[in-house]
């Protein structure tokens, strides 16, 4: 009888996984998806909010690529219950699926500010496409549009709320934007960038009522004066969709808890992507990295080991990047560790910041930010990104990027980093090219 695999959630850490399966399994299994919308990336909704690309490029596995894996789909369909004795999963439908192993890859869902008014027609998150549909009918040309959060989700679709005409204002309760992202150096810098391009901002401003006013928004604050606007954003956080499991007996901290090959305390029942609290690739401490490139691992990680490869995983590195009005903004690893060596390169006029964290002569975290035509910039967003994942002591030339925090390029090839990278996949194994089995991101 074929292995029967099944796996609930059809985004990026489920759809790699379901690809990885049918790479790497010595005998044809049966797979079961469970998802409760068509398999699509959350990653170019802005560009199709700014109608940069059509909702059909949005999708990433068809119904035809679904069938060439062939995958036995349950789409529309939500788990409700996990009975890990019985390895049964039952639906929001009735329907009873058996399995030999599970995948847990239920993503997350917005979560808005609990204010008064935040439920009111015209105030939208941002996560997914249905979200996105009701957004796009709301942003007008000349339009105010008003984002409750300066985080990682606000600052991905600045560029489109701008791109269609709109007026922009960002408010965020933090004395500073990106608070999770980048210093109050760092921020200062994007902040005065995003200022000299239209966008108000007003921080350490705390969002009290949303209100009706006539057929438009009034948001009231517990200082400072209203703004009224035509819609609203809030981009206030996620939270991950685990409620379903209760009684199941998985284990659930801030994700559910996994192992170093991402399995749960129930031998045959995985997680992966915004629900996996995993390892972290230099602490090796369980967290939550609720991005896309480590659910893209994750479902690479799981698909290998259901099918029989036995991977371990060395762990994700917490890293953003975005780029706003054409200035790139990217961290990497334990950025905000007050008590680390830091090194600081500033240059005002250029809007360029370097930080680079140190643990001995390692660098165990970065802040990068600079103008986007400025080749330096997008050059050493990946040669920092490769020395904090690497690990590889810099010996002398810690002390030349202590003096020379701009100039990252000849410590990366004079320590061999890229030598180090090179040969280390997910997998362990040569990477395949993209054409020999469909690719779903």
């Amino acid at each position: 009888m074929a292995r029967r695999h099944l796996i609930i959630g059809g985004g990026t850490a489920g759809m790699n996984a379901i690809r990885t399966i049918r790479e790497e399994e010595a005998e044809r299994s049966e797979i079961m998806l469970v998802s409760a919308e068509k398999p699509y990336s959350r990653m170019v909704l802005p560009y199709y909010l700014d109608r940069s690309i059509s909702e059909s490029h949005v999708f990433t596995a068809t119904a035809a690529v679904l069938a060439e894996w062939g995958a036995k789909t349950h789409l529309g369909r939500r788990a409700t219950n996990l009975d890990t004795k019985a390895s049964v999963c039952t639906l929001d439908d009735g329907t009873r699926l058996e399995y030999d192993d599970c995948l847990i890859a239920t993503g997350s869902s917005a979560v808005k500010a609990p204010v008064p008014g935040a439920e009111l027609p015209g105030v939208h998150s941002f996560w997914t496409l249905d979200q996105c549909r009701a957004l796009i009918a709301d942003v007008k040309p000349g339009g105010h549009v008003v984002m409750v959060g300066a985080g990682f989700i606000s600052f991905t679709i600045l560029n489109s709320i701008l791109s269609l005409g709109a007026k922009l204002t960002i408010v965020e309760i933090a004395p500073r934007i990106l608070p999770r992202m980048i210093d109050d150096t760092g921020a200062s810098l994007v902040e005065d960038w995003l200022t000299r391009h239209g966008v108000t901002i007003r921080t350490d401003a705390r969002l009290n009522k949303i209100e009706d006013a006539k057929g438009k928004k009034r948001l009231k604050f517990a200082k400072g004066g209203d703004l009224t606007c035509d819609a609203v954003i809030m981009a206030t956080g996620i939270r991950t969709n685990l409620e379903w499991l209760k009684g199941s007996g998985i284990r659930v901290n801030q994700g559910v808890v996994v192992d170093d090959h991402l399995r749960s305390n129930v031998a045959n029942v995985y997680a992966a992507g915004d629900v996996a609290e995993g390892p972290d690739r230099l602490s090796k401490s369980g967290v939550v990295h609720a991005i896309e490139p480590t659910a893209q691992e994750h479902g690479r990680v799981v698909g290998a080991n259901m099918a029989g490869r036995g991977v371990g995983y060395a762990g994700s590195l917490v890293m953003n990047i975005v780029e706003v009005c054409h200035l790139d903004v990217a961290s990497f690893g334990a950025w905000d560790d007050g008590k680390a060596e830091a090194t600081v390169g500033v240059k005002r006029d250029r809007h360029a910041y370097r930080k680079l964290l140190w643990t001995d002569d390692r660098l165990s975290g970065a802040i990068i930010l600079g103008p986007s035509s400025d080749i330096w910039t997008t050059n050493d967003v990946g040669m920092l990104k490769g020395l904090v994942q690497s690990q590889v002591p810099l010996a002398r030339f810690k002390a030349y990027l202590k003096t020379n925090p701009f100039d990252i390029k000849p410590a990366f090839i004079a320590v061999k980093t890229a030598g180090r990278l090179l040969p280390e996949t997910v997998l362990g194994r040569p990477a395949k090219a993209p054409g020999e089995t469909p690719v779903a991101v």
